[in-house]
């Protein structure tokens, strides 16, 4: 997508480009072939402010934590063999903003930030959406 809409983008000389990656690329530990392909979206979002910065593009990610999503919470329940309730419970005792997981509307809000005017002067963040996840110690 990043190839496609560059072009438009440099003539422009404007855009701002949002990634999704994921904490898990830069705090992950069992998920060796995800947390590669997010650190990835890392550096792809990193070396796209650094080399657009110039043209007046915009490129920057949201490292999502735990999101109670369908998808998350059903195939890792499933996968795991345990109640959807109860992996909830879990999920929510680890984040230590609330104890509770985020929302699709967490990353949403973040996205419409970096996408918009008020995010003007920031290129190249990861922005961890993660409750503080990405911050704890033991």
């Amino acid at each position: 997508m990043c190839r496609a809409v560059l072009p438009a983008m440099r003539e422009a000389r404007s855009g701002a480009i949002v990634n999704i990656s994921s904490l898990a690329s830069i705090a992950g530990g069992f998920q060796l072939g995800y947390e590669l392909s997010k650190s990835g979206v890392n550096r792809l979002t990193t070396s796209i402010a650094q080399s657009n910065a110039s043209r007046g593009i915009r490129c920057n990610a949201i490292l999502p934590g735990f999101i109670d999503t369908p998808m998350a919470i059903h195939g890792i329940a499933e996968a795991r063999g345990i109640s959807t309730d109860e992996l909830r419970e879990e999920r929510n005792a680890r984040v230590p903003l609330g104890k509770r997981m985020g929302t699709g509307w967490d990353t949403a809000h973040a996205a419409l930030f970096l996408a918009s005017d008020d995010a003007g002067f920031v290129t190249g963040a990861l922005l961890p959406v993660d409750g503080g996840m990405g911050v704890r110690i033991g």
